[in-house]
């Protein structure tokens, strides 16, 4: 067990994701300061609403944020660039009192490389698709055909609601998380008719 600063926000950071973000609150430029100084990372954990309540509570399993690269935003405010690093479970989650939270986290370990199946080899295609489009940087076929690099690749360029994101974080098993996206794809795709 370890501890994490948390900076909770309407999103999920996965494992290789990368994330831009204006930071303005002082607890939150000071945990970057902090960050950068101690060549540490923080976590990003999504936030959803409580059951039965208007508030809104820190999800359990988060991803650890490392950042790679910092600005000065044309509106003075500072911009970073985070990428995700490993998943963690929260164990205990205290808040100091500048209102910044720090938790006690257990690190989820990293998934078996296992190779996309046959089956779902049309996840792999509709990632190299949009991130052809999308990145300067050319894919590898390694990372085509890992099921856990294509699970958490598409969980970010679909349009799934935030539940859905996080629930798929939450899977420990690559292929289930291809399983699950395999089942709401239809949800994303145009019939033909749709065309004419």
């Amino acid at each position: 067990m370890r501890e994490l600063p948390i900076f909770p926000l309407p999103l999920v950071l996965n494992p290789g994701g990368e994330l831009h973000l204006r930071i303005f609150e002082p607890r939150y430029l000071d945990m970057v300061r902090d960050c950068a100084r101690s060549q540490t990372g923080f976590g990003v954990c999504s936030v959803l609403p409580t059951p039965g309540s208007d508030q809104r509570g820190i999800c359990g399993v988060g991803c650890e944020a490392k950042i790679v690269d910092f600005d000065t935003l044309p509106d003075g405010l500072l911009g970073i660039q985070v990428i995700g690093i490993e998943r963690f479970r929260i164990q205990n989650l205290q808040a100091r009192d500048d209102g910044l939270s720090i938790a006690v986290i257990d690190d989820i370990p990293a998934e078996p490389t296992l190779e996309v199946p046959a089956e779902y080899g049309l996840l792999s295609d509709i990632v190299a698709g949009v991130m052809a489009e999308d990145s300067s940087q050319p894919l590898g076929q390694d990372q085509l055909d890992n099921a856990s690099w294509v699970g958490f690749r598409l969980s970010e360029v679909l349009p799934l609601e935030l539940l859905e994101r996080q629930q798929l974080i939450e899977l420990t098993d690559p292929i289930e998380r291809l399983r699950l996206l395999a089942e709401w794809l239809p949800r994303f795709q145009r019939s033909d008719e749709d065309d004419g």
